[in-house]
């Protein structure tokens, strides 16, 4: 991915010091703030631009920056991905009606440390076929957080993921394997990249300072997708609807934190064993 220091071939990682990540942390908070806010706004009849209005001006107000806005080119400062929409979707005129699904992905820097989550809403009337869909993408992403804890490599993150999603009764969903999640700190991409799927790779070992995006993405149909004309927007090629779930997360000596959410995970990693332990 751009911006990757290469080290005997591979994309280094960075770790970062525990400051640096009570500075993430930071950017975590205003972000959360700022999901809240969108969150909330997401009735029928507002525009996906009415959500990026809402995400900026928190933004501002605390004096944060966004991480997406003119990334290569990106024209807003959240992602508003509605219905068939996978990921990268731009805020403009598309009105919200009842029943709709809206993934909200946005990111914000404080003192040059980023921050990056995305959180699912179903406006008004839910079905509940999508309902479904945004409550197993969601618990999948606390599953592969909690793996974090164990202290393996990062490739048990996709690994939980997949083996919670293939264990959930119903009608089997998709997880996306085109797009996955990233180490994230100075940068809002970074490496190592994160699967959402169990492979016979590994991948590095999971060591304090290690800062990663989490962010399964699930689909009801095919996990095929095609990009649009606008060149961000990802769809599902058989328009089933998708969603996305997604917290930064930091692994410290003492143990992990999600720095994307206010109690540093607790309401959803302690009934799945693991105890956040905020980072000294």
């Amino acid at each position: 991915m751009k911006g990757h220091t290469m080290a005997f071939g591979q994309p280094r990682i960075e770790y970062k010091t525990n400051a640096q990540m009570r500075t993430m942390h930071e950017a975590g908070l205003v972000l959360s703030r700022a999901l809240d806010a969108a969150v909330a706004a997401a009735v029928p009849g507002v525009t996906t631009k009415h959500l990026d209005d809402v995400f900026a001006a928190v933004l501002n107000e605390a004096g944060a920056k966004s991480n997406f806005l003119g990334y290569h080119g990106f024209p807003a400062t959240v992602c508003t991905s509605v219905n068939e929409e996978v990921v990268h979707g731009i805020p403009g005129g598309r009105v919200l009606n009842d029943g709709d699904i809206i993934s909200i992905d946005g990111g914000a820097i404080v003192d040059g440390w980023h921050s990056d989550s995305a959180r699912t809403v179903i406006v008004g009337k839910a079905d509940p076929e999508d309902q479904r869909l945004s409550d197993v993408t969601r618990a999948a992403m606390w599953h592969g957080i909690a793996a974090l804890a164990k202290r393996g490599h990062v490739g048990d993150v996709g690994a939980a993921i997949d083996d919670y999603v293939s264990s959930v009764p119903g009608k089997p969903l998709g997880i996306l394997e085109d797009y996955v999640g990233h180490g994230i700190g100075s940068e809002m991409h970074m490496a190592p990249d994160v699967l959402n799927y169990r492979t016979s790779h590994r991948g590095p070992k999971v060591k304090p300072g290690l800062c990663l995006a989490i962010e399964p993405m699930l689909v009801r149909g095919s996990i095929d997708t095609a990009v649009l004309a606008d060149d961000w927007t990802v769809v599902t090629t058989d328009g089933q609807r998708s969603c996305q779930w997604e917290h930064s997360v930091a692994v410290h000596d003492r143990g992990i934190w999600v720095l994307s959410a206010p109690d540093g995970g607790a309401e959803h990693l302690v009934p799945l064993g693991v105890v956040p332990v905020p980072i000294p």
